[in-house]
């Protein structure tokens, strides 16, 4: 080994201080003393040349830099932890805090949770089902370790991975005029009975402006603020919407018919995580597991 090789037992400690922001935790995770942590530490830092945690109010923060090369390591002790069959990071009995917007719950996460659970036994996850706009205010404040959204997000403080991505769709009510066609162009809007998202939603500022680019005004019937209560009342007959098909209509939803609607606005799924905290391995262990059961379909791809 030569003298400049960064050691395991470097990283191992750095990796649980960031974790547990303290020395004593830090020793107590790897099953050492805390002169050890303080020795291993003092030896990275030598080793980098420059100081990776400040003391504040008690508690040893990571600086900048500490978080970055945290973060390069994440793969290295994932392939780790992959080959022992352990859980290096955190406690198995320490809960995935996840949290979901009401549609991708219901129709989506849900049924990932269970089989998720089924197949790893000793973890455990604290599902909370919220709007993403509490969704995101969550993940700032650190209170959830994961969130899983397609919504449109611009806010500091929480870092997107986004894994699925699709196209606008048109949804019709079984029967309507627009069946016979195979491509909804916005023309064809114009003066149609609509269920539109309410104004404070990205989807509605995207459709507005693309009315308003093609001089057209379509008839709104009846507005909401979740993809499900639009298309429940499409399917009651109140006329069509414009909505983003996953994962609501990756499997038949009876009494309502889709065609592709000819426009540029896409969506994108993404895991939401804080900014500027290291990825805990049920967090990872989750998000792999939702990429590998996600079925294709007509109207998503991978990202």
């Amino acid at each position: 080994m030569t003298e400049h090789r960064h050691r395991l037992r470097e990283f191992e400690a750095l990796r649980a201080l960031v974790t547990t922001g303290t020395t004593i935790g830090s020793a107590r995770r790897l099953g050492i003393s805390q002169s050890a942590v303080s020795r291993s530490l003092a030896q990275l830092e030598a080793r980098v040349g420059r100081a990776l945690f400040v003391r504040s109010s008690g508690r040893i923060e990571p600086t900048a830099e500490a978080l970055r090369l945290n973060e390069r390591l994440d793969p290295i002790f994932e392939t780790l932890a992959e080959i022992e069959g352990a859980d290096w990071a955190a406690p198995e009995d320490e809960p995935l805090r996840l949290i979901v917007p009401p549609t991708l719950a219901h129709h989506f996460i849900i049924s990932r949770v269970a089989r998720f659970l089924k197949q790893h036994p000793n973890r455990r996850v604290q599902l909370e089902i919220q709007s993403t706009d509490v969704l995101v205010a969550g993940i700032v404040d650190l209170r959830y370790d994961l969130g899983i959204t397609s919504g449109m997000i611009e806010r500091t403080g929480v870092r997107l991975l986004p894994w699925r991505r699709s196209q606008i769709v048109c949804a019709m009510p079984v029967g309507h005029p627009f069946e016979a066609k195979t491509m909804i162009e916005p023309q064809d809007l114009d003066g149609v009975e609509m269920v539109e998202f309410l104004r404070r939603l990205g989807t509605r500022a995207n459709t507005e402006k693309l009315f308003a680019r093609a001089g057209i005004t379509p008839k709104t019937i009846a507005e909401t603020a979740t993809n499900m209560a639009a298309l429940e009342l499409v399917r009651e007959g109140l006329g069509v919407t414009l909505i983003n098909p996953f994962p609501l209509l990756t499997s038949d939803f009876p009494g309502v018919s889709v065609r592709p609607f000819n426009a540029p606005i896409h969506y994108q799924t993404s895991f939401v995580l804080p900014a500027n905290r290291p990825v805990s391995e049920a967090a990872r262990q989750f998000m792999r597991f939702v990429k590998l059961f996600t079925p294709n379909d007509r109207f998503s791809e991978p990202v």
